[in-house]
């Protein structure tokens, strides 16, 4: 994984083996007080119950630490497993990094 600021960039596979190295990035940005989280998952191919697992964690945490989690870029399956699981509902999703950064531009987020 790559962080950049206050960006996760998961790449490959996000399942079970992943989990600490996930959690350790986002507790490294929200000890650095980053009002924003991103996690770009452009270059992450797959994600598993484990992987989805550790998503709903990272908002649970930056959630209870007054933030604000966002997710970006995810491909066909990561999207399916989102709508799936109803975590759709849940997370704020947009489809590439440059409407995230259009959206964080606009007063109304």
């Amino acid at each position: 994984m790559n962080i950049a600021n206050n960006i996760i960039q998961p790449a490959g596979i996000l399942d079970g083996t992943r989990v600490e190295e996930l959690r350790e990035q986002v507790e490294q940005i929200l000890q650095a007080s980053a009002p924003v989280v991103l996690i770009d998952l452009q270059e992450t191919t797959f994600i598993d119950s484990s992987g989805l697992g550790a998503l709903v964690s990272t908002l649970k945490a930056v959630r209870a630490a007054d933030r604000k989690l966002y997710f970006c870029s995810p491909n066909a399956q990561i999207k399916i497993v989102f709508e799936l699981s109803g975590m759709d509902q849940a997370f704020e999703v947009f489809d590439d990094r440059a409407a995230f950064e259009q959206a964080m531009l606009s007063p109304s987020l």
